[in-house]
Protein backbone atom coordinates (compact mmCIF):
# COMPACT_ATOMS: atom_id res chain seq x y z
CA UNK A 1 0.00 0.00 0.00
CA UNK A 2 3.04 2.06 0.25
CA UNK A 3 4.78 2.05 -3.27
CA UNK A 4 5.69 5.14 -5.02
CA UNK A 5 5.46 6.37 -8.56
CA UNK A 6 9.03 4.56 -9.42
CA UNK A 7 10.26 7.75 -11.27
CA UNK A 8 9.68 9.55 -8.36
CA UNK A 9 11.25 7.69 -5.84
CA UNK A 10 12.98 9.75 -3.13
CA UNK A 11 15.81 7.71 -3.36
CA UNK A 12 15.99 8.34 -7.10
CA UNK A 13 15.82 12.55 -6.20
CA UNK A 14 18.97 14.94 -5.74
CA UNK A 15 20.92 15.46 -2.44
CA UNK A 16 18.46 17.44 0.09
CA UNK A 17 18.57 21.00 -0.58
CA UNK A 18 16.96 23.12 2.27
CA UNK A 19 13.28 21.85 1.84
CA UNK A 20 14.10 18.56 1.83
CA UNK A 21 12.39 16.86 4.65
CA UNK A 22 15.21 15.90 6.65
CA UNK A 23 17.04 19.26 6.99
CA UNK A 24 13.33 20.54 8.05
CA UNK A 25 13.55 18.29 10.65
CA UNK A 26 16.78 19.06 12.04
CA UNK A 27 16.57 22.59 11.18
CA UNK A 28 13.12 22.90 13.46
CA UNK A 29 13.49 20.12 15.94
CA UNK A 30 10.86 17.79 14.61
CA UNK A 31 12.43 14.24 14.62
CA UNK A 32 16.13 12.43 14.17
CA UNK A 33 16.94 8.83 12.92
CA UNK A 34 20.06 7.42 14.39
CA UNK A 35 21.68 3.91 13.09
CA UNK A 36 20.98 2.31 16.49
CA UNK A 37 17.24 2.00 14.78
CA UNK A 38 17.94 2.19 11.04
CA UNK A 39 14.71 3.40 9.47
CA UNK A 40 12.58 3.99 12.79
CA UNK A 41 11.74 7.70 13.67
CA UNK A 42 12.65 9.23 17.07
CA UNK A 43 9.82 11.99 16.98
CA UNK A 44 10.80 15.34 18.94
CA UNK A 45 8.00 16.70 20.96
CA UNK A 46 7.36 19.76 18.15
CA UNK A 47 7.19 16.97 15.37
CA UNK A 48 5.04 14.52 17.67
CA UNK A 49 2.61 17.30 18.06
CA UNK A 50 2.42 17.47 14.14
CA UNK A 51 2.24 13.80 14.27
CA UNK A 52 -1.05 14.37 16.60
CA UNK A 53 -2.59 16.96 14.80
CA UNK A 54 -2.69 14.71 11.68
CA UNK A 55 -3.66 11.38 13.43
CA UNK A 56 -6.92 13.44 15.56
CA UNK A 57 -7.74 15.20 12.39
CA UNK A 58 -8.13 11.53 10.66
CA UNK A 59 -9.49 10.00 13.30
CA UNK A 60 -12.55 12.73 13.42
CA UNK A 61 -13.08 12.03 9.81
CA UNK A 62 -13.07 8.47 9.69
CA UNK A 63 -15.42 8.68 12.94
CA UNK A 64 -17.93 11.14 11.07
CA UNK A 65 -17.92 8.85 7.79
CA UNK A 66 -19.11 5.73 10.10
CA UNK A 67 -15.82 3.67 10.68
CA UNK A 68 -14.87 2.53 13.94
CA UNK A 69 -11.53 2.52 15.68
CA UNK A 70 -9.71 -0.57 16.39
CA UNK A 71 -6.64 -2.07 17.40
CA UNK A 72 -4.67 -5.14 16.28
CA UNK A 73 -1.23 -7.16 17.53
CA UNK A 74 1.83 -6.27 16.53
CA UNK A 75 3.33 -9.44 16.49
CA UNK A 76 1.53 -12.95 15.41
CA UNK A 77 2.22 -16.41 14.76
CA UNK A 78 4.37 -17.32 11.61
CA UNK A 79 1.52 -20.39 10.87
CA UNK A 80 -1.12 -17.40 10.74
CA UNK A 81 0.92 -15.02 8.02
CA UNK A 82 1.36 -18.30 6.15
CA UNK A 83 -2.38 -18.73 6.07
CA UNK A 84 -2.81 -15.57 5.06
CA UNK A 85 -0.72 -15.75 2.13
CA UNK A 86 1.42 -12.54 3.37
CA UNK A 87 4.72 -14.88 4.23
CA UNK A 88 4.78 -16.34 1.28
CA UNK A 89 4.84 -12.51 -0.34
CA UNK A 90 6.65 -10.78 1.68
CA UNK A 91 9.01 -13.28 4.14
CA UNK A 92 11.83 -11.67 3.26
CA UNK A 93 10.32 -8.12 4.04
CA UNK A 94 8.66 -9.15 7.77
CA UNK A 95 11.28 -9.55 11.12
CA UNK A 96 10.54 -12.94 12.69
CA UNK A 97 10.86 -14.07 15.75
CA UNK A 98 10.59 -17.11 18.29
CA UNK A 99 9.60 -17.57 21.64
CA UNK A 100 10.53 -20.94 22.48
CA UNK A 101 9.87 -23.09 19.40
CA UNK A 102 7.03 -21.26 18.08
CA UNK A 103 7.89 -18.78 15.13
CA UNK A 104 6.41 -15.47 15.02
CA UNK A 105 6.76 -11.99 13.00
CA UNK A 106 6.04 -8.67 13.33
CA UNK A 107 2.85 -7.37 10.96
CA UNK A 108 3.69 -5.80 7.79
CA UNK A 109 0.08 -4.78 7.27
CA UNK A 110 -3.07 -4.73 9.23
CA UNK A 111 -5.76 -6.24 7.43
CA UNK A 112 -5.45 -9.86 8.40
CA UNK A 113 -5.73 -9.03 12.22
CA UNK A 114 -8.70 -6.92 11.60
CA UNK A 115 -10.35 -9.99 9.54
CA UNK A 116 -10.10 -11.86 12.77
CA UNK A 117 -12.39 -9.09 14.26
CA UNK A 118 -15.15 -9.16 11.70
CA UNK A 119 -14.87 -13.26 12.32
CA UNK A 120 -14.71 -13.43 16.30
CA UNK A 121 -18.62 -14.00 16.26
CA UNK A 122 -21.28 -15.05 13.60
CA UNK A 123 -22.25 -11.81 11.35
CA UNK A 124 -25.58 -10.62 9.77
CA UNK A 125 -25.80 -9.45 6.57
CA UNK A 126 -27.98 -6.70 8.53
CA UNK A 127 -24.66 -5.62 10.26
CA UNK A 128 -23.03 -4.73 6.36
CA UNK A 129 -21.16 -2.40 5.20
CA UNK A 130 -18.99 -2.97 8.84
CA UNK A 131 -16.89 -0.29 8.62
CA UNK A 132 -13.19 -0.66 10.54
CA UNK A 133 -10.47 1.99 10.80
CA UNK A 134 -6.75 1.50 12.87
CA UNK A 135 -3.88 3.70 13.09
CA UNK A 136 -1.77 0.14 12.56
CA UNK A 137 1.76 0.70 13.63
CA UNK A 138 3.76 -1.70 11.09
CA UNK A 139 7.72 -3.00 10.27
CA UNK A 140 8.66 -4.17 7.07
CA UNK A 141 12.93 -4.74 6.76
CA UNK A 142 13.37 -2.25 3.51
CA UNK A 143 16.72 -2.70 2.42
CA UNK A 144 19.44 -0.11 3.94
CA UNK A 145 20.12 1.70 0.80
CA UNK A 146 16.44 2.32 -0.34
CA UNK A 147 16.18 4.18 3.23
CA UNK A 148 15.38 7.62 3.42
CA UNK A 149 13.85 9.19 5.92
CA UNK A 150 10.05 9.63 6.57
CA UNK A 151 9.59 8.68 3.12
CA UNK A 152 11.23 5.14 3.14
CA UNK A 153 11.14 3.79 6.87
CA UNK A 154 11.41 0.09 8.48
CA UNK A 155 8.63 0.84 11.31
CA UNK A 156 5.67 3.57 9.71
CA UNK A 157 1.77 3.72 10.85
CA UNK A 158 -0.86 3.19 7.75
CA UNK A 159 -4.21 4.59 8.66
CA UNK A 160 -5.59 1.36 7.48
CA UNK A 161 -9.07 0.90 6.67
CA UNK A 162 -11.38 -2.24 5.84
CA UNK A 163 -14.62 -2.56 4.91
CA UNK A 164 -16.95 -5.79 4.96
CA UNK A 165 -19.58 -5.61 2.53
CA UNK A 166 -21.82 -7.42 0.24
CA UNK A 167 -21.19 -7.63 -3.88
CA UNK A 168 -23.62 -4.92 -4.19
CA UNK A 169 -22.64 -2.44 -1.83
CA UNK A 170 -18.90 -2.16 -3.47
CA UNK A 171 -19.87 0.88 -5.52
CA UNK A 172 -21.76 2.91 -2.66
CA UNK A 173 -18.40 2.22 -1.03
CA UNK A 174 -15.88 3.10 -3.27
CA UNK A 175 -17.70 6.33 -4.12
CA UNK A 176 -17.90 7.55 -0.60
CA UNK A 177 -14.35 6.94 0.19
CA UNK A 178 -13.26 8.58 -3.25
CA UNK A 179 -15.54 11.77 -1.96
CA UNK A 180 -14.02 11.43 1.41
CA UNK A 181 -10.09 11.70 0.20
CA UNK A 182 -10.80 14.60 -2.28
CA UNK A 183 -12.00 16.59 1.24
CA UNK A 184 -9.63 15.49 2.64
CA UNK A 185 -6.77 16.59 0.65
CA UNK A 186 -7.90 19.68 -0.18
CA UNK A 187 -7.51 20.28 3.42
CA UNK A 188 -3.99 19.70 3.79
CA UNK A 189 -3.42 21.68 0.52
CA UNK A 190 -3.01 19.68 -2.18
CA UNK A 191 -5.27 19.20 -5.65
CA UNK A 192 -6.82 16.12 -7.23
CA UNK A 193 -4.86 13.21 -6.53
CA UNK A 194 -3.67 11.54 -10.11
CA UNK A 195 -5.72 7.77 -10.08
CA UNK A 196 -4.39 4.74 -11.14
CA UNK A 197 -5.92 1.28 -11.68
CA UNK A 198 -3.39 -1.40 -11.09
CA UNK A 199 -4.55 -4.80 -12.43
CA UNK A 200 -3.42 -8.38 -11.23
CA UNK A 201 0.53 -9.32 -10.85
CA UNK A 202 2.41 -12.06 -12.02
CA UNK A 203 2.49 -13.33 -8.33
CA UNK A 204 -1.02 -14.07 -6.70
CA UNK A 205 -3.74 -15.50 -4.73
CA UNK A 206 -7.06 -16.95 -6.02
CA UNK A 207 -7.76 -17.79 -9.82
CA UNK A 208 -8.64 -16.03 -12.87
CA UNK A 209 -12.43 -15.91 -12.47
CA UNK A 210 -11.73 -14.77 -9.03
CA UNK A 211 -9.79 -11.54 -10.33
CA UNK A 212 -12.24 -11.58 -13.30
CA UNK A 213 -14.69 -10.22 -11.16
CA UNK A 214 -12.73 -8.27 -8.37
CA UNK A 215 -11.47 -6.43 -11.76
CA UNK A 216 -14.80 -5.68 -12.98
CA UNK A 217 -16.49 -4.85 -10.46
CA UNK A 218 -13.45 -2.45 -8.97
CA UNK A 219 -14.00 -0.49 -12.51
CA UNK A 220 -17.51 0.08 -12.29
CA UNK A 221 -17.55 1.12 -8.98
CA UNK A 222 -14.24 4.23 -10.16
CA UNK A 223 -16.57 4.69 -12.97
CA UNK A 224 -19.36 5.39 -10.88
CA UNK A 225 -17.36 7.59 -8.42
CA UNK A 226 -16.19 9.89 -11.18
CA UNK A 227 -12.67 8.62 -11.41
CA UNK A 228 -10.61 9.10 -14.60
CA UNK A 229 -7.80 6.57 -14.67
CA UNK A 230 -5.03 5.20 -16.01
CA UNK A 231 -3.93 1.42 -16.27
CA UNK A 232 -1.10 0.17 -14.55
CA UNK A 233 -0.64 -3.29 -15.40
CA UNK A 234 0.55 -6.19 -12.94
CA UNK A 235 1.24 -3.74 -10.32
CA UNK A 236 -1.98 -5.20 -8.31
CA UNK A 237 -1.58 -6.48 -4.48
CA UNK A 238 -1.70 -10.07 -4.57
CA UNK A 239 -4.87 -10.39 -3.12
CA UNK A 240 -6.70 -8.09 -5.49
CA UNK A 241 -6.52 -5.06 -7.80
CA UNK A 242 -6.37 -1.46 -6.53
CA UNK A 243 -6.88 2.04 -6.72
CA UNK A 244 -3.73 4.41 -6.44
CA UNK A 245 -4.13 8.54 -5.61
CA UNK A 246 -1.34 10.11 -6.17
CA UNK A 247 -0.74 13.48 -4.63
CA UNK A 248 1.63 16.19 -6.66
CA UNK A 249 3.08 17.88 -4.20
CA UNK A 250 4.86 22.63 -4.71
CA UNK A 251 7.64 20.68 -6.10
CA UNK A 252 6.41 18.74 -9.17
CA UNK A 253 6.36 15.30 -7.51
CA UNK A 254 3.97 12.59 -7.45
CA UNK A 255 3.25 10.37 -4.52
CA UNK A 256 0.87 7.67 -3.90
CA UNK A 257 -0.84 8.10 -0.44
CA UNK A 258 -4.67 6.47 -0.88
CA UNK A 259 -5.57 3.10 -1.97
CA UNK A 260 -8.56 1.38 -2.51
CA UNK A 261 -8.34 -2.57 -3.02
CA UNK A 262 -10.97 -5.13 -4.08
CA UNK A 263 -10.18 -8.59 -2.56
CA UNK A 264 -12.19 -11.57 -2.48
CA UNK A 265 -9.26 -13.59 -1.58
CA UNK A 266 -8.36 -13.32 1.99
CA UNK A 267 -11.80 -13.62 3.20
CA UNK A 268 -11.81 -17.13 1.69
CA UNK A 269 -8.31 -17.44 2.88
CA UNK A 270 -9.03 -17.03 6.75
CA UNK A 271 -12.54 -18.24 6.67
CA UNK A 272 -14.88 -14.56 7.02
CA UNK A 273 -18.33 -15.63 6.52
CA UNK A 274 -21.78 -14.09 7.52
CA UNK A 275 -25.31 -15.48 7.51
CA UNK A 276 -27.45 -13.93 4.67
CA UNK A 277 -31.00 -12.89 4.46
CA UNK A 278 -31.44 -16.65 3.15
CA UNK A 279 -29.90 -17.93 6.25
CA UNK A 280 -26.79 -19.23 4.53
CA UNK A 281 -23.28 -18.40 4.98
CA UNK A 282 -21.31 -15.97 2.28
CA UNK A 283 -18.28 -14.89 1.59
CA UNK A 284 -18.12 -10.77 2.30
CA UNK A 285 -16.50 -8.82 0.01
CA UNK A 286 -13.21 -6.93 1.81
CA UNK A 287 -12.53 -3.39 0.54
CA UNK A 288 -9.06 -2.04 1.69
CA UNK A 289 -8.56 1.56 2.18
CA UNK A 290 -5.98 3.98 3.17
CA UNK A 291 -6.20 8.37 2.80
CA UNK A 292 -2.86 9.22 3.74
CA UNK A 293 -0.82 5.35 3.14
CA UNK A 294 1.82 6.18 6.04
CA UNK A 295 1.47 9.03 8.59
CA UNK A 296 5.26 9.40 8.21
CA UNK A 297 5.89 9.79 4.83
CA UNK A 298 2.76 11.50 4.45
CA UNK A 299 4.02 14.51 7.30
CA UNK A 300 7.18 14.25 5.21
CA UNK A 301 5.63 15.64 2.30
CA UNK A 302 3.71 18.29 3.89
CA UNK A 303 6.88 19.42 5.44
CA UNK A 304 8.78 19.51 2.03
CA UNK A 305 4.89 20.61 0.07
CA UNK A 306 4.59 23.28 2.77
CA UNK A 307 8.77 24.22 2.22
CA UNK A 308 8.52 23.62 6.44
CA UNK A 309 6.00 26.26 6.84
CA UNK A 310 2.91 24.51 7.75
CA UNK A 311 -0.43 26.28 7.85
CA UNK A 312 -2.03 27.78 11.28
CA UNK A 313 -3.86 24.28 11.80
CA UNK A 314 -0.88 22.03 10.82
CA UNK A 315 1.86 23.83 13.46
CA UNK A 316 3.34 22.24 15.94
CA UNK A 317 2.93 25.83 17.96
CA UNK A 318 0.44 28.12 16.41
CA UNK A 319 1.13 31.25 18.68
CA UNK A 320 4.28 32.22 20.04
CA UNK A 321 3.89 34.92 23.29
CA UNK A 322 6.76 37.19 23.60
CA UNK A 323 7.79 39.33 26.46
CA UNK A 324 9.73 42.72 25.91
CA UNK A 325 11.07 43.12 28.97
CA UNK A 326 11.54 40.84 32.04
CA UNK A 327 8.42 42.69 33.84
CA UNK A 328 6.31 41.13 31.47
CA UNK A 329 7.10 37.78 32.57
CA UNK A 330 3.84 36.70 34.51
CA UNK A 331 1.40 38.76 31.93
CA UNK A 332 2.98 36.12 29.04
CA UNK A 333 2.82 33.05 31.04
CA UNK A 334 -1.05 34.52 31.58
CA UNK A 335 -1.68 35.26 28.30
CA UNK A 336 -0.24 31.81 27.30
CA UNK A 337 -2.83 30.60 29.64
CA UNK A 338 -5.54 31.93 28.35
CA UNK A 339 -4.87 31.07 24.71
CA UNK A 340 -4.46 27.66 25.54
CA UNK A 341 -7.93 27.15 27.05
CA UNK A 342 -9.25 28.27 23.89
CA UNK A 343 -7.53 25.27 22.34
CA UNK A 344 -4.94 26.80 20.65
CA UNK A 345 -1.13 25.39 21.08
CA UNK A 346 1.24 27.86 22.35
CA UNK A 347 4.40 28.10 23.17
CA UNK A 348 5.76 30.93 25.25
CA UNK A 349 9.48 33.05 24.62
CA UNK A 350 11.02 35.12 27.90
CA UNK A 351 14.32 35.01 27.74
CA UNK A 352 16.07 37.83 28.56
CA UNK A 353 17.11 38.83 24.54
CA UNK A 354 16.43 41.30 22.34
CA UNK A 355 12.67 41.61 20.43
CA UNK A 356 14.03 41.63 16.88
CA UNK A 357 15.93 37.99 17.90
CA UNK A 358 12.71 36.43 19.21
CA UNK A 359 11.47 37.51 15.95
CA UNK A 360 13.79 36.02 13.90
CA UNK A 361 13.80 32.81 15.83
CA UNK A 362 10.18 32.61 15.73
CA UNK A 363 9.85 33.21 11.51
CA UNK A 364 12.65 30.58 11.48
CA UNK A 365 10.48 28.05 12.96
CA UNK A 366 7.75 28.55 11.28
CA UNK A 367 5.72 29.61 13.83
CA UNK A 368 2.36 31.25 12.54
CA UNK A 369 1.67 33.86 14.99
CA UNK A 370 3.93 36.18 17.37
CA UNK A 371 2.15 37.66 19.92
CA UNK A 372 4.16 40.59 21.78
CA UNK A 373 3.69 41.74 25.20
CA UNK A 374 5.17 44.75 26.45
CA UNK A 375 4.76 47.42 28.78
CA UNK A 376 1.52 48.69 26.58
CA UNK A 377 0.36 45.66 25.91
CA UNK A 378 0.04 44.75 29.44
CA UNK A 379 -1.60 47.98 30.74
CA UNK A 380 -4.57 47.54 28.15
CA UNK A 381 -4.92 43.60 28.04
CA UNK A 382 -3.58 42.58 24.75
CA UNK A 383 -0.88 41.31 22.74
CA UNK A 384 0.80 43.17 19.27
CA UNK A 385 0.51 40.51 16.63
CA UNK A 386 3.03 39.96 13.71
CA UNK A 387 1.11 37.27 11.26
CA UNK A 388 4.34 34.97 9.28
CA UNK A 389 3.07 36.94 6.36
CA UNK A 390 3.97 40.24 7.92
CA UNK A 391 0.32 41.86 9.14
CA UNK A 392 0.48 43.50 12.73
CA UNK A 393 -1.84 44.44 14.74
CA UNK A 394 -3.01 44.89 18.57
CA UNK A 395 -5.90 42.84 19.82
CA UNK A 396 -7.54 42.14 23.21
CA UNK A 397 -6.45 39.05 24.75
CA UNK A 398 -9.80 37.87 24.88
CA UNK A 399 -10.72 38.69 21.24
CA UNK A 400 -7.28 36.86 19.96
CA UNK A 401 -8.93 32.99 20.74
CA UNK A 402 -12.04 33.69 18.99
CA UNK A 403 -10.17 35.31 16.10
CA UNK A 404 -7.50 31.98 16.18
CA UNK A 405 -10.20 29.89 17.54
CA UNK A 406 -11.79 29.09 13.90
CA UNK A 407 -8.36 28.49 11.51
CA UNK A 408 -6.86 26.82 14.56
CA UNK A 409 -8.07 23.38 13.47
CA UNK A 410 -9.79 21.78 10.48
Amino acid sequence: MNSLDPELRPDRLQAPDAYDHRVLGTRLDLFHQQEEGPGMVFWHPRGFAIYRVVEDYIRRRMREAGFMEVRTPQLLSWAFWEQSGHAEKFANEMFRVSSGNRPFALKPMSCPGQIQLFRKRVRSVHELPLRYFEFGAVHRDEPSGALQGLMRARSFTQDDVHIFCTEEQVEEEVQRFCELLRDIYSDFGFGAPQVFFSTRPAKRAGDDATWDRAEAALVIAARKAGLDFAIRNGEGAFYGPKLEFHLRDSHGRAWQCGTAQLDFVLPERLDASYVGSDSRRHRPVLIHHAVLGSLERFIGMLLEHHRGTLPLWLAPEQVMVASIGREQEGYVRKAAAVLGREGLRVATDIRRDRLSRKIAEAREQGVPVLAVAGEREMERGTLSLRWREGRQEEMALAEIGRRLRGQAVK
